[in-house]
């Protein structure tokens, strides 16, 4: 715990940034009937029954506090070759020329250096994890993950709606992280290793005198 709220204490630096990954499922849904329209005083009204259409999607987050950058991405699935792909994109074309990129990330099995060697050949997944360095979030801990965050004002401001296929997802995803980006909007974090001592004091190990 106190690892990652360290590393957010940390001075911006453009060649060795400071990158949250999370990812969320999201169920691809249709209407049965048409909503309701608006009227003065009552908003949208939608049936609760609705339609299942093949099944989920998986919505990838990579973002970058200090920087005020977001990437959006909706895959089928979220299996070990999935994130290593995202990871490859993250290196090689997000932050091309950071030396090191500083990954945030919870302990999701998928979520470590084997997925780039069981996904790449040995030379391009040593490659790209040389330019990884790894911070975890503790067990339950998961909330110290600031894309977390961001994938609830994700939620909370594109995805209110029910969302009917994979294209109409991705639609909306790409404009609201268009828009963020564009405003650079950032997170404030404001909780420290010391709130966390204070706070979560029951978390730390007890030392008795012997």
């Amino acid at each position: 715990m106190e690892r990652v709220l360290d590393l957010y204490k940390l001075p911006f630096l453009p060649d060795i940034p400071v990158v949250c990954m999370d990812e969320m499922p999201r169920q691809l849904i249709g209407e049965i009937r048409k909503p309701l329209p608006m009227k003065p005083g009552q908003p949208q009204r939608h049936d609760y029954e609705y339609i299942r259409n093949g099944g989920t999607a998986s919505i990838f987050m990579f973002f970058s506090p200090l920087h005020g950058w977001r990437r959006v991405s909706v895959r089928d699935r979220r299996t070990r070759q999935d994130w290593a792909q995202e990871i490859k994109k993250l290196v090689d074309e997000d932050f091309p020329e950071a030396k090191k990129i500083r990954l945030v990330m919870d302990n999701l099995n998928t979520h470590n250096l084997t997925s780039l060697y069981a996904t790449f050949d040995a030379v391009e997944a040593h490659r790209l994890a040389s330019k990884l360095e790894l911070y975890y979030t503790p067990k339950h801990g998961s909330w110290l993950n600031i894309a977390e965050m961001e994938l609830s004002v994700l939620s909370r401001q594109a995805l209110s709606k029910r969302m009917e296929n994979k294209e109409t997802l991705c639609q909306r995803t790409e404009s609201w992280q268009q828009n963020r980006n564009n405003a650079q909007a950032r997170i404030d974090w404001q909780f420290t290793t010391e709130d966390a001592r204070i706070k979560l004091k029951h978390l730390y190990p007890v030392i008795h005198a012997s």
